[in-house]
């Protein structure tokens, strides 16, 4: 009766410290995930782990509905060059198509954090008195946008303009699996039809 005792306490034992390492080497592959998933996403040094996928689908003051836009609210497009990890080659509704000018911008968060570089998209009607559209690179101006976590109220380089139909659109990334609803913004020249 002992050597089976003993048998079992060495099984038991053995068993328990699979089970660690397993937790321990899930862990780290998660933690790698989290990471790729959370880190840089081909914008300059922009971490996109803090931007805001999804939003309550609000307009800015004085955006205006675009009158014939390539994609219509309720059509389905295919986004081909995404600027977010988990956007390219997934099919998205189109729920809001606007005329207005995008911008990228640079900026320093206001909660903190390194600066980010290039960071796409920012609409006309998303900056503080700003005047005339378009404003040329280099133009310093105020953010009154959500997008990411330190963006709202802070001043911001413009990096490029563009005259152009944005889109505000629901997907699921293919990364994560998450349902991203309203997400701001997605410009015509990163659509293209649904074969």
């Amino acid at each position: 009766m002992k050597k089976y005792t003993g048998f079992a306490a060495a099984t038991l034992t053995a068993t328990l410290l699979l089970a660690a390492c397993g937790d321990a080497n899930d862990d780290m592959m998660m933690e790698e995930s989290q990471m790729e998933e959370h880190g840089e996403m081909g914008h300059g040094d922009m971490d996109h782990g803090s931007m805001n996928h999804s939003t309550d689908g609000s307009i800015p003051s004085g955006l205006q509905e675009a009158e014939s836009p390539t994609f219509a609210v309720g059509d389905t497009a295919l986004i081909t060059d995404a600027h977010m990890e988990g956007m390219e080659g997934v099919e998205a509704e189109i729920v809001g198509a606007f005329k207005t000018t995008v911008y990228t911008v640079s900026y320093t968060p206001t909660s903190g954090g390194d600066p980010v570089e290039d960071h796409k998209w920012v609409v006309h009607e998303e900056l503080e008195d700003a005047g005339e559209a378009p404003l040329e690179a280099g133009a310093e101006v105020t953010l009154d946008a959500d997008h990411m976590e330190g963006m709202d109220g802070a001043t911001a380089t413009i990096d490029s303009a563009e005259e152009t139909t944005v889109y505000m659109v629901n997907y699921t990334d293919k990364v994560t699996g998450d349902e991203v609803t309203n997400h701001k913004w997605v410009t015509e020249s990163e659509l293209s039809p649904v074969n």
